[in-house]
């Protein structure tokens, strides 16, 4: 009996707050789909003050390269010799954390100069709104091309 009791009581908690969890989760992912989105155009229009200000204040870059770890301050001194650089996103899937005050993306991007490649990363809600805490831009390897590719790459390191 207790456990029935239990279990209606969860139900009914369940239908009075998910209906707001679902909205507020709509809502949170809109806004998390603007920041890439407008991250990816800051980017393509070489515009770094809009670009930069989508990242937090500890925000990350991870490059393609092994040896790519910007943290925001270097990576806006070196991106900001540069006239920009256009990844459109194909596909994009967000997950956020149960307190809803972070996110987890990760996106397959098109390139004219590299094809296909991946961004992935996290965000973080602040009092100015998402924020891009850490992005990691990588190029999927297809499987029948992995060993070659790595014994490519393990002969490059060996140098």
């Amino acid at each position: 009996m207790k456990m029935r009791m239990l279990m209606a009581g969860l139900l009914l908690w369940s239908l009075a707050v998910c209906p707001t969890t679902r909205a507020q989760d709509s809502a949170a992912l809109t806004a998390i789909d603007s920041v890439l989105n407008e991250f990816h155009a800051a980017a393509a229009d070489g515009d770094w003050v809009r670009y930069f200000n989508l990242m937090s204040a500890d925000g990350v870059f991870l490059g393609s390269d092994a040896g790519e770890r910007w943290p925001k301050a270097e990576f806006q001194a070196y991106a900001s010799g540069s006239r920009g650089w256009k990844y459109t996103p194909q596909t994009r899937h967000v997950n956020l954390t149960p307190d809803g005050n972070t996110a987890s993306f990760d996106e397959i991007l098109l390139s004219a100069n590299y094809g296909t490649s991946r961004g992935s990363g996290v965000l973080i809600r602040t009092d100015a709104g998402w924020k891009i805490s850490q992005y990691n831009l990588s190029f999927p390897i297809p499987n029948d091309l992995a060993k070659e590719i790595t014994d490519a790459i393990k002969a490059y390191e060996s140098r």
